[in-house]
């Protein structure tokens, strides 16, 4: 997403005679974002994204090149990872892990209305079951025991309130996370960062889910929380918006109805939607890697939205 690796024109074309998808014809930088370096990559047979891997490992990146291949095989709306001569989807590019998917169509809705809202729920919930017969295994990577191990880092650079909203909010996730109807929960692959920027639409059909790169093991209703704190809500404020939250509620269900121990939780998992995003926005403002493109993410975002979490519980 931002520039952290420079590739030159040349080495792009070096890579495509891996594949087999035409000739390079151009390349461009992606600014947006701060995990991983990303290019458009156009050639003379289609529009692709090269992605070289900046923080994931060889030993990582299967999961979720491999979970995109089945989701896209199964007629879900992803990217689609494109294969050398050996068959291989993950690539190596200045020793670096690297892929290259088709690009998709549309554009990203950045203003939701309720019908947006509607087809993500749809589209989520059919990624979830979808995904339930992927057999590798890897959890979420920015799960509890990462806030856990982040928080002491970031905890210098915070006021006094935010440190003590923070530190209770990680001890309540911690204590929630051995209770009996959290563990009762259904999990399975989720997407973890399915926010408006990551999605696509032509007018108001979805034409696609991208960015996997966070995608793990976890609970399916927590993926459903990262979505609704950031489709639902008020941007300036946090607020949520009931019209839109609704609309995306009713969608998913009617693919796959929430569990009681999902609807008994449902706030809890709200809260740690928001926990997760303020930790690693915290991170990425106070503790910012070099790259040339960086754009590091506001994160008293995600304060205000879990501050609004505790203050007005969203109960089903």
């Amino acid at each position: 997403m931002a520039v952290f690796t420079e590739v030159s024109e040349q080495q792009a074309r070096d890579l495509l005679t891996q594949l087999s998808i035409g000739d390079l014809v151009s390349l461009q930088g992606i600014s947006s974002g701060i995990e991983n370096t990303n290019y458009f990559l156009t050639t003379d047979q289609g529009e692709y994204v090269l992605t070289v891997f900046e923080r994931l490992s060889h030993e990582q990146l299967p999961f979720y090149l491999y979970l995109m291949k089945h989701l896209a095989e199964r007629g879900i709306a992803v990217p689609d990872p494109q294969s050398n001569s050996q068959g291989d989807i993950l690539l190596t590019l200045l020793d670096k892990p690297a892929a290259v998917v088709n690009r998709l169509t549309g554009e990203s809705q950045l203003q939701p209305g309720p019908a947006h809202c509607a087809a993500m729920g749809r589209n989520l919930a059919q990624m979830h079951l979808a995904a339930r017969d992927f057999e590798p295994q890897q959890p979420n990577l920015r799960g509890l025991n990462w806030w856990n191990d982040t928080v002491p880092h970031i905890l210098p650079f915070l006021s006094e309130a935010q440190s003590t909203m923070l530190s209770h909010e990680l001890a309540f996730q911690n204590h929630l996370s051995a209770l009996s109807a959290y563990t009762a929960m259904p999990r399975g692959p989720v997407h973890a960062d399915a926010f408006r920027n990551n999605v696509m639409f032509v007018g108001d059909d979805l034409s696609g889910v991208f960015d996997f790169y966070f995608a793990g093991v976890d609970h399916w209703v927590f993926d459903l929380g990262v979505c609704i704190n950031d489709w639902c809500i008020d941007l300036e404020t946090g607020v949520m918006d009931l019209e839109r939250l609704q609309a995306m509620l009713d969608a998913y269900q009617a693919v796959r109805p929430l569990q009681q121990a999902e609807r008994d939780l449902f706030n809890p998992m709200l809260r740690a939607a928001a926990l997760r995003f303020w930790i690693s926005r915290l991170w990425d403002f106070h503790l910012p890697r070099e790259a040339s493109m960086l754009q590091a993410h506001d994160p008293g975002h995600f304060e205000k939205v879990l501050l609004q979490r505790l203050q007005h519980p969203v109960t089903l």
